[in-house]
């Protein structure tokens, strides 16, 4: 599980000397994994940096939030809970509203609370599933070929966020936590997952089942384009003449 981290770091360069990283703790056992990674990462790593973890409290999840805080305390780790306001008071007033509006709440308090970390690196805990998932969902339901970047930046390129989970399945995230004994804060929104995605998951799940490591090729498919055989005209030679690479990579 290290390998395949420091590999996703190194290859996008996701961590750079002097960085203060802040991992998006959703109480879950893959940005827990994500965690622990990064802190055994850090002392065998050939720059420095430094790590510390934040919670958004939006009022879903299903047992307290005690176990986690002590299990941190016992690791040292620097660590942030957030009740957020307007989260709550949305829950109060609108108990069905939509995942789009949620999600807009928490990236605000994310920014917020990073911002007083002094962190200038935000780690989420997606994991390989979660790529191939937003692959097939963009591809099928979108018509677009895109999944989750491994890195991208806020509008305002205030902060780096990074995925250093890209190459680890959530197999192995339950193994390891489960090793670990670290304890689960489950969300009540893991029990609702949208139609769309439960079935991409059973998908998968089934495919893999008869074609084992078929996550992981789809991955590595991801990171393997061949332009030339797909249907987008920028990248096609229509008149015979080759497209300049500077031209392609502006497009």
């Amino acid at each position: 599980m290290l390998r395949r981290v420091g590999e996703a770091i190194g290859r996008f360069r996701m961590i750079r000397s002097g960085d203060r990283v802040a991992v998006a703790l959703s109480g879950g056992k893959d940005s827990l994994t994500l965690l622990e990674a990064l802190l055994r990462l850090q002392k065998r790593a050939p720059i420095p940096f430094s790590v510390c973890a934040f919670t958004i409290e939006q009022g879903k999840f299903l047992r307290p939030l005690e176990a986690l805080a002590a299990y941190l305390r016992d690791r040292q780790v620097e660590w942030t809970c957030f009740r957020d306001p307007p989260s709550l008071r949305l829950l109060a007033s609108r108990p069905e509203h939509g995942c789009d509006l949620c999600s807009r709440y928490r990236r605000r308090a994310v920014y917020q609370v990073v911002r007083g970390l002094k962190a200038n690196v935000i780690a989420f805990g997606h994991t390989a599933d979660d790529l191939c998932e937003a692959f097939l969902r963009n591809a099928l339901f979108t018509g677009r070929l895109s999944a989750l970047p491994p890195v991208t930046y806020s509008r305002q390129r205030e902060f780096r966020l990074i995925r250093p989970l890209l190459y680890v399945g959530e197999e192995m995230t339950s193994r390891f936590v489960e090793r670990l004994g670290a304890p689960l804060t489950p969300c009540g929104c893991s029990a609702k997952a949208g139609t769309v995605r439960r079935m991409l998951r059973d998908l998968l799940a089934e495919l893999e089942r008869r074609h084992p490591h078929l996550k992981q090729k789809l991955i590595a498919a991801m990171g393997n384009l061949d332009v030339g055989r797909l249907l987008d005209p920028r990248f096609l030679e229509l008149d015979g003449e080759r497209i300049p690479a500077a031209a392609r990579a502006e497009s």
